[in-house]
């Protein structure tokens, strides 16, 4: 088992242009995602975002968008587990987190992948790897019954 990556993989019962939709624009994004986020998915952009989760409405973190190949690919980096307040990440590295869509027979398969987890300090490598690998589960989740509705 991999420590510097995860992958999720999904058949989504959309078509591509939908699951694009609702990747790429960041009012959509953050209703699946739950988070409020300010800033448009173009390379090289910031994208600030606040969780919109019960309980977890004090979390904010920032993307960098470095791809975007419509209905094909978005990919930005981020720095993972950004839950604990007190931890300057200002010279953390982050993580890159990809997005993948291919038409199938019975909609779209999106993958995800979040890899760069061996480049984080060591002391919070372990967590953010297991924070991230539970809330992706979730996502593709929250994503596949957001373009089903």
């Amino acid at each position: 088992m991999s420590t510097d990556r995860i992958e999720k993989r999904i058949v989504l019962r959309a078509p591509r242009s939908r699951v694009w939709q609702a990747l790429s624009n960041p009012d959509e994004f953050g209703r699946w995602f739950g988070a409020r986020l300010v800033g448009d998915f173009t390379p090289g952009a910031r994208i600030a975002g606040q969780i919109t989760i019960p309980g977890h409405e004090h979390v904010t973190f920032e993307l960098v968008v470095e791809k975007v190949e419509p209905e094909a690919m978005l990919t930005y980096r981020w720095h993972p587990n950004p839950a604990d307040p007190d931890l300057d990440r200002a010279n953390e590295p982050m993580t890159l987190v990809e997005f993948h869509l291919a038409q199938v027979a019975d909609g779209t398969e999106l993958t995800v992948i979040e890899s760069g987890f061996d480049r984080i300090p060591p002391a919070r490598r372990a967590q953010a790897f297991r924070m991230n690998d539970e809330g992706w589960a979730k996502q593709v989740q929250n994503l596949y019954r957001y373009v089903a509705a």
